[in-house]
């Protein structure tokens, strides 16, 4: 029998606006209410809760989304014969990530919001850690080296570079100091000086990092 009430249905783009706008009114410190989410997006405060069932629900897809959209732009690395090349690449896609979405960018690793999936934001950093174990098998690192410890030790550097521009006071030349630092991380791990260099140079993808 019909009950007379219509099911309301789950827009994608009202989704994306919806966390965007919230991205963004974190960044600028605007208080956040269900009124002020709304205003200026042609949709009631029941949005909210068709799509996230409610604030808190909107708090963890919030931070979620960051992680999503990385590890969509992650996932567009085409591995190579040169793993050096591909974790270099990975730190770009990074990079270009976080000055894509600057706004998610700072929510992403504020641990006072749940994620929805927390294997989803650990999947992430798989990428890297795949390319560092195939770097050690390939013989360009150590052998006794940790590929779970040289991607973090990637991750690091991508992270405390990107901070630094998309979120904090410099310009992004700043990220022009990535490649020799990634190629003191690299070589320091064993790999070939002048061989790091040019793995590094060709895995460097500036539309991918913003520059």
């Amino acid at each position: 029998m019909y009950s007379g009430v219509v099911a309301r249905t789950k827009d994608p783009a009202v989704r994306t606006q919806l966390i965007e706008r919230a991205a963004h009114m974190l960044r600028t410190r605007e208080p956040i209410t269900l009124r002020s989410l709304v205003a200026g997006i042609p949709v009631s405060t029941m949005a909210v809760y068709t799509h996230f069932g409610g604030m808190d629900g909107m708090w963890k897809a919030l931070r979620q989304e960051g992680f999503t959209r990385l590890a969509t732009r992650l996932a567009q690395v085409t591995p190579s014969e040169d793993p050096v090349r591909d974790l270099t690449a990975l730190v770009t896609a990074y990079l270009g990530n976080a000055l894509d979405h600057p706004d998610l960018y700072r929510v992403m690793f504020d641990a006072n919001f749940d994620l929805e999936d927390a294997q989803a934001a650990d999947d992430t950093l798989e990428y890297l850690v795949q390319a560092a174990e195939r770097g050690r098998q390939a013989g360009r690192y150590r052998a006794d080296t940790n590929p779970l410890e040289l991607a973090t030790q990637s991750w690091a550097v991508a992270h405390g570079l990107v901070s630094l521009v998309a979120t904090g006071p410099l310009p992004r030349p700043t990220l022009a100091h990535g490649p020799l630092l990634l190629t003191a991380l690299f070589t320091a791990t064993g790999d070939d000086p002048d061989r790091c260099r040019r793995s590094v140079d060709s895995g460097w993808q500036p539309r991918l990092a913003g520059d």
